[in-house]
């Protein structure tokens, strides 16, 4: 029903249904990445928050089998809240991807209708097998990888190589606690993770 009612009302948007490269699979989106191994270059997933279906969205075992669906230099992005609410799951997210990945990092854009205005994303990444840089330093993507052409850079109205790398840079308290490893002052998202996780043992 989202994608019927996304494809009538935003057209615009759901123009990628149409493209002949689109495989679509509804189901559960934990389950399906298990079930693939050594398979995706770039795995985006665009979760709703954490809570319910979406719990197990944002669990070490659900970065595990992302972990293990990736080919070599392969990058994982997530949706990871935002800094002014939720420095405790993104911390969480954090610490955890981290025994699984070469490299992970956090960014940001900036999303109006969002709440706080923002939205972020934890990027995970693999080096390539055949660096020659440290695996952190080869599968960073803090600074662009190419050029865009001149012709699409202009036809962009937000993205550009500046705001690439300026979307990685944070305010000093959340760069302290998701990379410097601060305590976190406030619990918010995984409190609710631990209530939803007790419901679900509940029965």
């Amino acid at each position: 029903m989202v994608i019927e009612c996304g494809a009538k009302y935003f057209p615009r948007v759901a123009t990628a249904w149409k493209d002949p490269r689109v495989s679509l699979h509804c189901g559960d989106g934990a389950a399906f990445v298990k079930s693939k191994k050594n398979h995706f270059d770039v795995i985006i997933c665009d979760s709703s928050d954490p809570v319910g279906p979406a719990t197990s969205l944002f669990t070490a075992e659900f970065y595990k089998a992302m972990r293990e669906a990736l080919r070599p230099g392969g990058k994982v992005s997530t949706q990871a809240e935002t800094t002014w609410l939720d420095l405790d799951l993104i911390q969480h997210l954090a610490v955890e991807s981290r025994k699984q990945y070469d490299c992970v990092e956090y960014a940001y854009t900036q999303i109006p209708t969002y709440p706080c205005g923002m939205i972020g994303f934890l990027i995970c990444s693999l080096a390539p097998e055949d660096t020659k840089d440290s695996k952190q330093q080869a599968a960073s993507c803090k600074k662009p990888r190419r050029a865009l052409a001149d012709e699409m850079a202009k036809s962009l109205n937000y993205y550009s190589k500046e705001m690439h790398t300026a979307s990685f840079v944070l305010p000093a308290f959340a760069r302290r606690i998701i990379y410097e490893g601060a305590k976190v002052e406030r619990l918010n998202k995984t409190k609710i993770m631990e209530a939803e996780a007790e419901k679900a043992q509940q029965g």
